[in-house]
């Protein structure tokens, strides 16, 4: 079994046995040591949790506080027999003085306890004169705790492991040493248990400090992500297929290194193909059925569909690799067997061709998000050019029309995600208000820091954090510095400003690879995601469950928002919306349609 696979494992079997633990245990124990018990208070049990030790910052969740029907105690810990041995050694171990859950010194009257206080050097235990431990140490010790109080937490790099001088030792003074049948060996698996709850939901495979290499936390980072999809929310792979290969599969290598193969090594637009995804450690990736506003009251529809169907034939095509994906469940179940999630995205709403059966017939091939315009207005939607003096792209709709809204509205009924890339601010707002469900930006990054219309404002920030969205950071250099360079710093800035203003539950990831011509040094193609999550873990400011959050957690959270509005929606009765365009929109402006049908 792999570390990472443990560490679930473990975490699993101590929470949810915790509360078994509890109830066995002080049904057996003195009926002093039960009135002690009895008389700790939440608020301190609580007030015990705040130690800085890594094993020590969580508690379980408030349905393990209850206990259920009392099973053996055989079937919760003969599993693992070292699961007993962390259990014990942390305690023996820990550097802290949190109390552990409730043995705090408002009771240790009734202990002959050492505590070398968290962080002092050099302390040698003397007090503890009963037999040894029947347990032998399997850990290195806890290491110094100087930590940010925002940063991973994490144990030194360079920790020994033989032995260590720092124990917390528990033992009875009023009652004699007692062999493992004893009814009090129940308590002291109380105190353990509790205590690696609290450590185990901190990913074990992420301890690596601020300070290690570079090369040390890339492998940190590969940790992490074998336990969470990383989730992109944008890539421009199939309009490249239709550029360069005219949508002919057989032309295309998908499983080469496509920097070798032209005409994909002589492009600045290449950066994607199946080894570079598994580089990367891609769990799920958004193809952009993407066709150019030229199209637009031509055949944009046509083209949309072409490009849906090569995103379908490139997935099938390449099973087992990639599979569709068409669901927030299906992300998490393609992730387990460790498979790559393809889904689709329309990017822009001129893909529709102002028509609602159009849309409801794209759900229906599978796609899943629409940016609702591209580079140019729709008849029913301002893009983002609209916000740029001298574009060409004038307003023409004050963000959304009632046609518009309608739109978003049946999104919301089919449980298709709302995307905002690309439109202009007043549309981020009317779409915002008209959203039932989280909004996304598939492919957006910080407007603060680089003054481009494609990037979201702070005030829209605060809007996405209360509509519970999402903003998943695009890595274009032109929408990180507003210059034609960037590094992965400049990308990390973008995803800490986000952060800041709309809080680490509202931003994500969507580089726009195969669509954007200059990339940031250090993430330069798909398989350099790695380097962001060390560059992340370098800041000392994130903690694994905030990374894991980053990578694709937000993302299915948002997902799965919109699906349960979609069930929502069709248990109250809501019918496919049959409005129209109104003819005034589009008169003239269309040059291929038949009238008055």
């Amino acid at each position: 079994m792999n570390f990472v696979s443990r560490s679930r494992k473990y975490k699993d079997i101590i929470f949810k046995s915790s509360a078994l633990l509890i109830a066995q245990s002080v049904s057996l124990l003195p009926s002093a040591e039960r009135a002690a018990l009895a008389s700790f208070r939440t608020s301190e049990i609580n007030a015990a949790t705040t130690c800085d030790h890594p094993l020590c910052n969580q508690w379980p969740d408030e349905a393990y506080r209850v206990a259920p029907p009392r099973l053996p105690l055989d079937s919760v810990i003969e599993d693992d027999e070292q699961l007993m041995f962390d259990m014990d050694h942390h305690l023996r171990h820990c550097q802290c003085d949190c109390g552990h859950v409730g043995y705090d010194a408002a009771h240790r009257h009734k202990f002959q306890v050492e505590v070398v206080d968290c962080c002092e050097e050099g302390s040698e235990s003397s007090s503890y004169d009963g037999p040894p431990s029947p347990i032998p140490r399997l850990l290195p010790p806890a290491p110094p705790c100087s930590r940010h109080p925002d940063s991973m937490i994490t144990p030194s790099s360079d920790s020994k492991s033989p032995d260590s001088s720092r124990t917390l030792v528990v033992y009875p003074t009023t009652i004699p040493p007692v062999d493992l049948t004893s009814k009090h060996w129940l308590a002291v698996i109380l105190v353990l248990t509790m205590a690696a709850a609290a450590g185990l939901g901190v990913p074990l495979a992420l301890k690596v400090q601020s300070g290690a290499s570079l090369e040390e936390r890339i492998e940190a980072a590969k940790r992490l992500l074998q336990e969470v999809p990383l989730i992109d929310g944008h890539n421009d792979l199939p309009w490249n297929i239709r550029k360069f290969v005219h949508n002919h599969l057989d032309d295309f290598r998908f499983s080469e290194d496509l920097r070798k193969i032209t005409p994909w090594s002589s492009s600045a637009w290449s950066h994607t193909d199946l080894p570079r995804m598994k580089a990367g450690f891609i769990g799920a990736q958004f193809w952009a059925a993407y066709v150019p506003c030229e199209s637009q009251f031509r055949d944009a529809v046509q083209l949309t569909l072409e490009q849906i169907d090569v995103i379908r034939r490139l997935t099938q095509k390449y099973e087992p690799h990639l599979t569709l994906c068409l669901s927030a469940a299906d992300i998490r179940t393609a992730h387990e067997a460790g498979r790559m999630c393809s889904l689709i995205g329309v990017e822009g709403g001129h893909s529709l061709g102002n028509s609602m059966a159009v849309l409801r017939s794209l759900y229906d091939l599978g796609v899943r998000y629409l940016t609702l315009t591209s580079t140019c207005n729709t008849p029913w939607a301002d893009c983002s050019l609209a916000d740029k003096p001298n574009s060409g792209a004038l307003p023409q709709n004050g963000g959304l029309s009632k046609f518009g809204k309608s739109i978003v509205k049946e999104m919301n009924r089919l449980g298709m995600i709302v995307d905002l890339s690309h439109v202009s601010v007043n549309t981020m707002r009317a779409a915002l208000a008209a959203s039932q469900a989280p909004v996304i930006f598939s492919h957006s990054s910080a407007r603060a820091l680089c003054n481009s219309t494609r990037n979201v404002p702070d005030d829209i920030l605060k809007q996405v954090a209360l509509n519970r969205g999402l903003v998943m950071v695009n890595f274009y250099s032109l929408f990180l510095t507003c210059q034609e360079k960037a590094t992965v710093e400049d990308a990390v800035a973008h995803i800490n400003h986000i952060r800041s203003v709309a809080g680490v539950d509202c931003v994500g990831l969507g580089a726009g690879y195969d669509g954007i011509n200059f990339t940031p040094l250090g993430l330069e193609d798909v398989s350099r995601y790695p380097a962001l999550f060390a560059e992340l873990i370098r800041t000392g400011k994130w903690t694994a469950d905030e990374i894991k959050q980053l990578a694709g957690l937000n993302f299915l959270r948002v997902f799965e928002s919109v699906e349960n509005l979609r069930e929502k929606l069709k248990t109250s009765g809501m019918t496919p919306l049959e409005e129209t365009i109104p003819p005034r929109f589009i008169k003239n402006k269309s040059n291929c349609t038949t009238p008055d049908i």
